[in-house]
Parts: structure tokens; C-alpha cells; sequence
């Protein structure tokens, strides 16, 4: 996907030379988000075996969870729910997904970031600037679920930064946060070593001294999670103490996922200002030469390796969130900035009632309309 040159939205999209081989024999697609730009990115893989890059325009979209039928976004004041439209074996232009924004939660600028469904379809967020696990109110802003033991208020003050979220059978097993401040805006004093994974069950830190950790994930039974300070993707072992670093990434990470037996996290340029600043990552960047990137990188969960590689140069700097769509080879989706979603109307499979008095359904109707 390339811009004009000279556009203000210039942006160039490059992979490794493997990478769409990869892609297409792992029978899914990535999709991801950068809240700096504003974009939900679909990666996936067209007729002729050449990557296919779609995005839409959401403003500060940053968390992401679901499937290859269901994607939950959070965006700047709204948590959106995006359904694909096409039946199994349908296609629409050449993509075999089409999420549709259905329905959106107006929460205010929560600052939301992890996301996850719960056992019983329940959206588990991570509220941020209210320092606590949430899910959506029918009424209100938010409905507190969970806040960690230091926290002695909710209050919209982002104390700790709380950002990671990991599930174990359908319910909040781990988080991530950047310390343990329990001030307005604390947690920015301690980012170099300040981080915490803290055990929702029992409320007890199970590792401390972390850089900015992020993306806390359980996946063939090992806590995963990226320790983003020190440009590092990693592991929680019970057998040894603290964070096992596996792979030191050329940039600030943020997102992670898995595919068969890799890890996909996303890495961003860091901000050489505020937030980022002064971390160790700068200076291991100096030592190994190489400047912070920004993209997707797999990596083999075994050797550690990045395997391949997808690149992003231009207005994207900042990703945040990563998920794969198993079953899905080529997504795309319908934003607000065309007159696309005002066109493409579907409808659900009506149920009729049969001679023997019980409900049968029809075939769903679907396209636009003209």
C-alpha cells in the first residue's frame, strides 16, 4: 500500500520475503491498530497471492479483541462492535470478511486499551484513566469490575497506567501496569523499572521491577507478555524468578498475538519526549545500531527468531494492538468516511413459521442497495 508522493498521508507498507507464504499457509489474517493515525489495519492475502492492506479511519483506535467474525474496537470516546456481514463462502469485491460497524458504547475518553471477552460474551476492558477492569453500562459511562489493591479510589486521574489484560477460562487472570502510584499521574516517575503483572484473583504482584510492561497473553500454558521499556518479548517461567527475556525487538512494543507457533507483536518509533523518554531501549538501540522501527514482527516461539516482518514507514509511527482472524484469508471493513456503509444493507435470516407450526429460517439477504 503506497500514498502519492508528496501526500500528507504518505504511508508505505513492506514485508519480508517470506512473510505472505507464511501468512496464506497459516489460514488466518491480522488485523491492528495505531491510535496516532487513527487506522484499523487489515492484513491478509488476495487471489493472486499478494498481500492485501485495507484500513479505515477511526479516531484513537487503540484496543482490539474478537475473530473472524466479531471484532470489539475501543476508539476515542466508543467501544464498537464490527460484524462481518458475508456468509461462509461468500464474497464481497474480492474479500471473504466484511466487518460492519454495528453497534458503539459512548464512554467518554476512557483511554480504554486491552480488551477481551469474557466465558459468557461479556467485553472486559481495561479502563485506564479510572485505574480498574470495566465492561460497558447500558446507562452509564462504565461498570467498575476490578481495581488493583493500591488504587484507594476510581477517579479519572490514570495513576498507575494500567494497559495489559490476560484471560484464563473466560475470566481476568492477569494485568499489566506501568507502577504502583496511587497519584494523579504517578506512574510517569517510575517508568524504567516500575512496572508490575499483578494476579486479579488474589491481588498479589507476581513480578515487579518491569520497564512499561504491556500485552500480557496465555497461550500453551505460559504467560507471555512484552516488557516495552527494554525492547523485549518474553515469558513468566514458575521455575525461574522474574521476566525471561526471548527476543530483543527494535522498537517499543505494544500487541501480541499468536499464530500456530508464533508470536505476532506489533513495535512503534517511540516518542523521544514524555512518555518514552529515558528508557533503556534507547540505549540498547544505540549499542546493537539499528533504529526503532515500526510494524509487526513474527516471531518463532521456540528459537526466539523474528521469522518475518511486516514495515511501516511514514505517518504511522504507533501501533498498539494486535489480533489474528483465524479462517479469515483476506479481510475488509466499512468505516465513515465513504458513502459505502450508507449503501450496504443486510438482512437477518427471518424466521417463518413451517406447516408443523415451528420456526424455520430464510436465507439472509445482503448487498447494496440501489
Amino acid at each position: 500500500m503506497n500514498s502519492p508522493p508528496g501526500s500528507q498521508d504518505a504511508l508505505e507498507i513492506s514485508c519480508s520475503r517470506q512473510f505472505i507464504s507464511w501468512l496464506e499457509s497459516s489460514g488466518a489474517s491480522l488485523a491492528f491498530t495505531t491510535y496516532q493515525a487513527g487506522k484499523l489495519f487489515l492484513l491478509g492475502v488476495n487471489s493472486a497471492s499478494r498481500l492485501s492492506v485495507f484500513e479505515r479511519t477511526f479516531n484513537r483506535c487503540m484496543g482490539l479483541c474478537g475473530d473472524a467474525q466479531t471484532l470489539y474496537m475501543s476508539t476515542l470516546y466508543q467501544v464498537w462492535r464490527l460484524e462481518n456481514s458475508l456468509a461462509p463462502d461468500e464474497a464481497h469485491e474480492g474479500y471473504d470478511r466484511l466487518y460492519v460497524p454495528r453497534c458503539a458504547y459512548t464512554t467518554g475518553d476512557l483511554d480504554i486499551h486491552d480488551m477481551a471477552l469474557d466465558a459468557h460474551g461479556r467485553l472486559v476492558f481495561v479502563n485506564t484513566l479510572f485505574s480498574c477492569l470495566a465492561t460497558v453500562s447500558e446507562t452509564h459511562s462504565f461498570a467498575p469490575l476490578w481495581r488493583p489493591r493500591f488504587i484507594s479510589k476510581l477517579a479519572a486521574e490514570d495513576r498507575c497506567h494500567l494497559n495489559g489484560l490476560a484471560m484464563q477460562d473466560g475470566k481476568p487472570r492477569y494485568v499489566t501496569c506501568v507502577s504502583r502510584s496511587d497519584a494523579a499521574d504517578g506512574w510517569r516517575e517510575r517508568r524504567r523499572d516500575g512496572g508490575l503483572l499483578i494476579d486479579v484473583p488474589s491481588g498479589e504482584a507476581v513480578l515487579t521491577g518491569l520497564s512499561m510492561p504491556h500485552s500480557p497473553r496465555l497461550h500453551g500454558g505460559r504467560l507471555w507478555m512484552l516488557n516495552s521499556g527494554e525492547g523485549e518479548f518474553g515469558y513468566l517461567d514458575p521455575t525461574r524468578p522474574g521476566f525471561v527475556a526471548l527476543t530483543f525487538c527494535p522498537g517499543y512494543l505494544r500487541g501480541l498475538c499468536f499464530v500456530g507457533n508464533c508470536a505476532v507483536v506489533g513495535i512503534s518509533r517511540p516518542r523521544h519526549q514524555h512518555t518514552f523518554a529515558g528508557l533503556n531501549l534507547e540505549e540498547k538501540l544505540r549499542a546493537r545500531n539499528v533504529e526503532a522501527r515500526c510494524g509487526l514482527l513474527v516471531i518463532d516461539l521456540k528459537s526466539g527468531d523474528i521469522v518475518h516482518w511486516v514495515r511501516l514507514d511514514g505517518i504511522v509511527d504507533e501501533l498498539y494492538d494486535v489480533v489474528a482472524l483465524a479462517g479469515a484469508r483476506r479481510p475488509m471493513a466499512l468505516g465513515f468516511k465513504t458513502d459505502e456503509i450508507r449503501r450496504f444493507l443486510s438482512v437477518e435470516p427471518q424466521a417463518t413459521m413451517g406447516e408443523n407450526g415451528t420456526a424455520r429460517k430464510k436465507a439472509p439477504a445482503r448487498g447494496p442497495a440501489h
